[in-house]
């Protein structure tokens, strides 16, 4: 039987959601556990903004992230999982030929 080395992450890239200094601007659209739906970046602990509903959220992040140059918007639902993602304004969007939706 062979011994495995002590580094069991070895050879394994780790991804975070906060993104690397110059890497795309993101914002997630989230419902707000006080009714409403927030939008906020990755790892806040503040929101940057809250709204009565799902689209005019949307229509925030959107905002935010053309502003800042484009990137990503996500949408998550009540369980916290990603249900949707949007390429905004001067984003890179990774699979352009597949991304039907938008």
């Amino acid at each position: 039987m062979a011994k495995s080395s002590g580094n069991s992450k070895q050879g394994r890239q780790t991804t975070t959601n906060q993104p690397h200094k110059g890497g795309p601007v993101r914002r997630i659209v989230e419902p707000d556990k006080d009714g409403g739906y927030r939008v906020l970046a990755p790892g806040a602990d503040r929101a940057s903004a809250k709204t009565p509903t799902k689209a005019a959220a949307a229509k925030r992040a959107t905002e935010i992230v053309s502003n800042l140059g484009g990137g990503e918007v996500t949408y998550k639902n009540d369980r916290g999982r990603i249900v949707d993602s949007d390429t905004v304004g001067k984003g890179n969007d990774p699979h352009p030929p597949k991304d039907k939706k938008h």
